[in-house]
């Protein structure tokens, strides 16, 4: 996506249910949580709002990412999810970002950071993008990782092992990701899981 697009999406998806405790305007706000989601840093979100006579820190800037509360809502548009998971680096610890895109227009409908794989939170997972999510007749395409194999027999839903095709969505959406959180080092270096997750669901539906 060129970088002129993502810095000038609409924000009609962000709630600013919590702004009336807030002393900033929500359109400094909203203007706060769309650059540092669409790719600027915290520190350039910062001086991108000083350039509007706005004078906010980076910890309120990370506040008001972590009070929207954004999560993913879109439908299922297709009969196929891809689903996978990526190693995502918090300081010195490893965690697994699962995820579930819909393959035909690269949404997420689903993410969750856990602290390692295995079937039984692969489960977790699972079940609860069945809940969010009407996945009962959809084709979810997965590599041959044993744990997702398990996971969706368990659970009798329909799966395919894919490598290419349709399953390329969710390697795009992992690339972008991945750019996103290692373009700069003051996201993700010293935060806690929670803080992290609560910004990469937020990242998604962005």
């Amino acid at each position: 996506m060129p970088e002129s697009d993502r810095l000038t999406r609409d924000c009609d998806w962000i709630d600013l249910g919590f702004v009336e405790r807030e002393r900033t305007p929500e359109q400094i706000i909203e203007e706060g949580i769309r650059l540092h989601l669409a790719g600027l840093s915290l520190s350039n979100t910062k001086q991108h709002l000083e350039k509007m006579g706005v004078q906010r820190s980076r910890t309120a800037i990370h506040n008001w990412v972590q009070k929207a509360d954004v999560q993913p809502t879109g439908a299922r548009s297709s009969n196929y999810v891809a689903v996978d998971e990526v190693v995502i680096q918090l300081g010195t610890d490893r965690y697994w970002l699962y995820a579930a895109v819909d393959s035909t227009t690269n949404e997420f409908l689903h993410v969750r950071l856990l602290l390692t794989t295995n079937t039984g939170l692969t489960l977790l997972f699972l079940r609860e993008l069945r809940e969010k999510r009407d996945i009962d007749e959809a084709t979810l395409l997965i590599d041959d990782a044993a744990h997702l194999q398990d996971g969706l027999s368990r659970l009798g839903l329909q799966f395919q092992i894919r490598r290419h095709g349709n399953r390329n969505s969710v390697e795009r959406v992992f690339r972008e990701v991945k750019r996103r959180t290692s373009s700069f080092s003051n996201t993700f270096s010293h935060v806690e899981p929670t803080a992290a997750e609560s910004w990469l669901k937020a990242f998604a539906v962005w």
